[in-house]
């Protein structure tokens, strides 16, 4: 092992951490019986108040002891609070606002330490970085404090400066999580074996990402690029020049916490919209571009007072591949529209179940456990509900959770923790899924038409109702206009790719020995206040001036069909 330091790893190694506390046991034993005591003393005093009927009484006091003692045990620890924070539904709310204080409201570090370190890493004085520079941090995290300052060429900037000793603390405790998750793993009421343990190790190389400000720098970047055709998501620019591994420089952002639902409205903002912009760009990381924030609590977000959402923490962040992506959309599909079979395959994929996995006994049981949680009524779906009930699934069934959804799920549920602060009423379906609706129905890609396809084609029969019902969760966004999709679906239809699209339209306008007026009819009602004649026939010509004289003549007795058809309803009007 040689002259190996926790101080000196540079990258997450579990096998190296456990090395070196293989012979130094004394160092992470000491530093166990600190938690267990901590929280055992934590525990008495919450029985001791139950004993004495003083529960009510000591909320406030029992809420500012734990804060306190996650903020004594260190990072590790305030990162889990931090994650706890963003969960009204989950937390009492005595606890919850105490909890709140941990994304930025923490103790901070020496200033003279703080400003030494600038120097060190930066190779020169604060005079010759910074026309000024805050004489205190303005806030101060879990990893390291910020200091709000202007360059000499005059831009405002923060300047993220990391906290000392960090590495050694960080190896000392991910070792004990990573023992305790090796023992616990049986005994817990999920069955995840082995996976616990990949699980902490996923959180150690992303918390190790996180302490590498050079890296984040760079997410920053990759991030912003992603978004740079969004006029609603601001991304921070930048400062290479005085940036390092462990002193990071970039523009400063004015904004408002999200949770701070009072500053919200005041500046004239509407938190609805708010939401609206988080989920959709949360979902937009996830199932677009790949490239997604796993740390989105309060303290990293905020909102604008021209109305854009600002994010600007980008330590932890996580990279989907293609086929994942294009899965989880499946997934979601499936899921809504309960084909159980398709979803049990979709986990497959994922790696929540294994290949030789026999999925026929897990249909009826996630038939039955997210049937359920759904409800009659998609609206009622929520991240909350699905995780409490997919728990008796892990249970009886081999799933498990692959180390990378740990993170998405903790992602997912935290941004819905933010919403649910500002509406305790928020459901993500009311967001998310007109997101995806529109997504399908645009189709902008051949992937998301295929799943266009898949959506509204079962057992060769095409449904109806599933159409009806993406046009309706679609036209919930303001944003979304039925003529621009109409164009597209009318462009994809004349198109060779569309050829399968045409037959097996034919094939369900005739189906069961019938002609499906009626269904048509219903369809042309949702649609017809936004397809007035003439848009319809300005758009009809901007198609046919984009085909060949041939394609014309070949779709004109279709068009004929089609102006008769909305000329006779404009009549009926």
């Amino acid at each position: 092992m040689g002259q190996y330091q926790p101080a000196q790893l540079k990258r997450y190694n579990p096998d190296a951490i456990a090395r070196f506390y293989r012979y130094r046991p004394w160092q992470a034993w000491a530093r166990l019986l600190r938690i267990v005591w901590s929280f055992a003393g934590f525990i008495l005093s919450l029985k001791l108040d139950e004993w004495q009927n003083q529960v009510e009484q000591n909320k406030g006091k029992r809420a500012t002891q734990l804060r306190e003692l996650l903020t004594r045990l260190g990072p590790t620890f305030i990162k889990v609070g931090q994650a706890l924070s963003t969960r009204p539904d989950l937390i009492r709310k005595d606890f919850l606002e105490e909890l709140v204080k941990l994304q930025d409201q923490l103790p901070a570090f020496d200033n003279a330490i703080a400003y030494q370190m600038i120097e060190t890493e930066l190779g020169r004085s604060i005079e010759e970085c910074f026309s000024e520079l805050s004489p205190q941090p303005v806030a101060a995290a879990s990893l390291g404090q910020v200091y709000r300052g202007r360059l000499l060429s005059g831009e405002e900037v923060a300047v993220k400066v990391q906290r000392p000793n960090l590495r050694p603390v960080l190896t000392r405790d991910l070792y004990l999580m990573r023992w305790a998750a090796s023992w616990l793993a049986p005994w817990l009421p999920l069955n995840l074996g082995h996976d616990l343990t990949l699980i902490v190790d996923e959180f150690g190389i992303k918390l190790f990402e996180e302490i590498d400000y050079i890296n984040e720098g760079r997410n920053a970047e990759k991030f912003a690029s992603n978004f740079r055709n969004d006029p609603k998501v601001k991304v921070p620019a930048i400062y290479w020049r005085y940036t390092s591994n462990h002193v990071l420089t970039l523009e400063w952002i004015n904004g408002f916490k999200l949770t701070d639902t009072k500053r919200i409205r005041e500046a004239g903002l509407d938190p609805e919209i708010v939401i609206q912009i988080g989920v959709t760009s949360g979902l937009q990381q996830l199932l677009e571009h790949g490239f997604f924030h796993a740390d989105p609590h309060p303290g990293n977000l905020f909102a604008m007072p021209d109305g854009r959402m600002a994010y600007i923490d980008f330590g932890m962040m996580d990279q989907l591949e293609e086929n994942t992506k294009e899965t989880l959309v499946d997934a979601l599909v499936h899921l809504v529209n309960k084909d159980y079979t398709d979803l049990a395959e979709n986990f497959v994929k994922l790696g929540f179940l294994t290949p030789d996995t026999d999925i026929c006994p897990i249909v009826p049981a996630l038939e039955a456990v997210l049937g359920n949680a759904i409800g009659k009524n998609v609206a009622d779906f929520n991240f909350k509900t699905i995780t409490d009930e997919f728990s008796e699934l892990m249970y009886e069934y081999p799933f498990r959770v692959p180390a990378k959804f740990a993170l998405i799920i903790r992602s997912l549920v935290t941004q819905e923790g933010i919403a649910l602060s500002l509406n305790p009423n928020f459901k993500i379906v009311e967001v998310g899924y007109p997101y995806i609706a529109k997504r399908l129905l645009t189709g902008e890609s051949p992937e998301l038409r295929r799943r266009l396809l898949n959506v509204l084609f079962k057992d060769s029969k095409f449904q109806w109702q599933r159409l009806e019902n993406l046009i309706v969760i679609a036209r919930t966004d303001g944003n979304f206009d039925v003529l621009p999709t109409a164009k597209i679906g009318l462009q994809y239809l004349l198109s060779d790719e569309g050829k399968f699209l045409r037959r097996q339209l034919v094939l369900a306008l005739t189906e069961d020995d019938r002609l499906h007026t009626e269904e048509v009819q219903r369809l042309w009602n949702l649609v017809k206040d936004d397809l007035q004649p003439n848009r319809l026939l300005n758009a009809a010509i901007s198609v046919l001036t984009d085909l060949s004289r041939e394609g014309a003549v070949a779709i004109l007795p279709k068009a004929a069909f089609l102006t008769s058809f909305t000329g006779n309803q404009s009549m009926d009007k």
